[in-house]
């Protein structure tokens, strides 16, 4: 009974935030631009970067790109311990466009190599604007994304950061690449807009998204020991008291996993991370500074604890049932709450994806159905690795590595 109440309960908070993601979105949706200032505040675009020539050209491209005023932004690339092509191919850019607009920072093993959060921290010393900007090295924003995100921030001096939306580049590749672009537009940017609209709440990703300089440096930079650095300095921003933004109108597109072992490693770090910001930040849920950020940390409590633990033990009675090892008073109470959960899922997903243009098709409605059966399944699978991973790393006392995503050109 724990267990399906604590299933529906999670599936209910979700429907939840869809509906008020999708209310936020009819209210914004014919909403201009906002506006730049007359003199542009001047940007610092950070780019982490390690082992990333198949894509790092194309990024640093559409980076100098933006419709941004030229000589209010540079580009900052850090090549952490790289062992490809990227630094021959950083250079041959800096030639073409020149040193002030495009910065590169080379590191060793000894300098670098030690995650993304450490790269952030080396880059952030060597810029020089108010704003700072962070991209993937597999992002090719749209034109417009970098002014539409500092207009924004300048809007509110209550406002830390304000973050855009991503979309899936290679969401036609392969099966995989579809799933993800399907959980993108639902679980994330109709999410974040979802807790936009009820609590004024929202997390950066790792991508898309400016913050202001004088509040990372009071917060002290990135956590190096943090695998979700987004997540953990979202968290310390709300606690000095500022707020993020979500600017759905500024938009990055980048790539995506496109095999089942480079996405299991990928969402294992994400698993990881969020473990441990949780625990980090378990003690603000009975102090009032954790005000901002309770709704989230019982979210993620609930999800990478108690629901994954139902999820586990509803599976197993399932199969052992079937199986006709065990009985349960409730199976045929279940079976209907189990098709009900289903309609409930694929309803509420499929009203997200009607935001965007050309994903209202059969084929994504045919998708979402398999996703509960199959990709949900997928994503348990990978909570209890990224769980015991993180414990075995905890008692071990080993250092958690980071995982780079495997690009394609």
């Amino acid at each position: 009974m724990i267990a399906v109440i604590s299933i529906w309960g999670t599936l209910v908070v979700n429907l939840i935030l869809t509906v008020a993601g999708y209310t936020w979105y009819l209210r914004h949706v014919s909403k201009p631009d906002p506006k730049l200032p007359e003199q542009a505040p001047f940007v610092s675009i950070m780019v982490p970067a390690h082992n990333e020539g198949i894509v790092i050209v194309k990024t640093v491209l559409s980076l100098l790109s933006f419709d941004y005023p030229q000589d209010r932004y540079e580009v900052i690339v850090i090549n952490d311990n790289s062992s490809d092509n990227s630094a021959e191919l950083l250079r041959g850019l800096q030639d073409q466009f020149g040193d002030k607009r495009l910065k590169v920072i080379n590191t060793d093993k000894v300098t670098g190599g030690k995650g993304k959060s450490n790269a952030l921290n080396i880059g952030l010393k060597s810029a020089k604007g108010s704003i700072i900007s962070i991209y993937d090295a597999d992002n090719t924003p749209e034109h417009g994304a970098l002014r539409i995100l500092v207009a924004e921030l300048l809007s509110d001096d209550k406002l830390a950061a304000v973050i855009g939306k991503f979309r899936t580049r290679n969401k036609n590749a392969t099966l995989l690449t579809r799933f993800i672009n399907i959980e993108t537009l639902s679980f994330q940017w109709m999410a974040q807009a979802g807790r936009q609209q009820l609590f004024h709440l929202c997390t950066i990703p790792g991508t898309n998204y400016v913050i202001r300089r004088s509040v990372l440096e009071k917060v002290g930079g990135w956590d190096v020991k943090a695998l979700a650095e987004d997540t953990e300095i979202s968290f310390r921003v709300y606690q000095m008291g500022y707020r993020i933004k979500f600017q759905p109108r500024a938009v990055t597109w980048e790539q995506e996993p496109q095999t089942l072992d480079v996405w299991f490693h990928q969402r294992t770090r994400w698993v990881k991370g969020n473990i441990y910001v949780i625990i980090k930040n378990a003690k603000l849920l009975f102090q009032k500074k954790g005000r901002p950020i309770r709704f989230d940390l019982l979210y993620f409590l609930t999800i990478y604890f108690l629901l994954m633990t139902s999820l586990v033990l509803s599976d197993s009675v399932f199969v052992l049932s079937v199986a006709g090892i065990v009985h349960s008073n409730l199976q045929g109470f279940s079976n209907y709450l189990w098709l009900f959960a289903v309609l409930m899922f694929v309803i509420s997903t499929f009203v997200t994806i009607t935001t965007e243009r050309g994903e209202l098709t059969f084929s994504n409605l045919l998708l979402i159905v398999f996703m509960y059966l199959v990709y949900s399944q997928m994503w348990l699978a990978v909570a209890a690795y990224g769980m015991v991973g993180y414990i075995c790393e905890q008692v071990f006392h080993k250092q958690a590595k980071w995982y780079k995503t495997k690009r394609y050109k």
